[in-house]
């Protein structure tokens, strides 16, 4: 299973950013679990948005009402809509996957994903 991130920039506080990930290799993409991490300088990589195999979200308390996490299974794609950015919204944002057919139930653990992209950089200036 590989996946590549595309679509991080530098943006103003305030504005938005759409964020892709395409999956491949995978035997069924709408069966997996997919997820958005970030990781910014000198922190923890840590969970922002992430998505079951029915569409089942959830979200960071920090990105709560600003960002949307989505998937096109026909096109193999996970989108992270992000909106309102702030500061602290920059860092190294990552796609991960997990394996199997199926997954019930978003999972926020990094422990959960196998599979994982280069990342693409964000950066939110003021």
């Amino acid at each position: 299973i590989q996946v590549a991130e595309s679509g991080g920039a530098s943006a103003e506080a305030g504005g938005s950013l759409k964020l892709s990930c395409v999956a491949s290799g995978l035997e069924k993409y709408g069966g997996h679990c997919m997820g958005w991490f970030r990781q910014a300088p000198g922190k923890e990589r840590e969970g922002v948005a992430h998505i079951d195999s029915y569409g089942g979200t959830r979200f960071a308390d920090s990105v709560k009402d600003r960002f949307t996490i989505s998937r096109d299974n026909a096109k193999n794609t996970l989108y992270l809509q992000m909106d309102s950015l702030q500061r602290e919204d920059t860092g190294t944002y990552y796609c991960a996957a997990t394996g199997g057919i199926s997954c019930y139930g978003p999972r926020s653990r990094s422990a959960d994903y196998n599979s994982w992209g280069q990342g693409t950089q964000v950066t939110v200036s003021s």
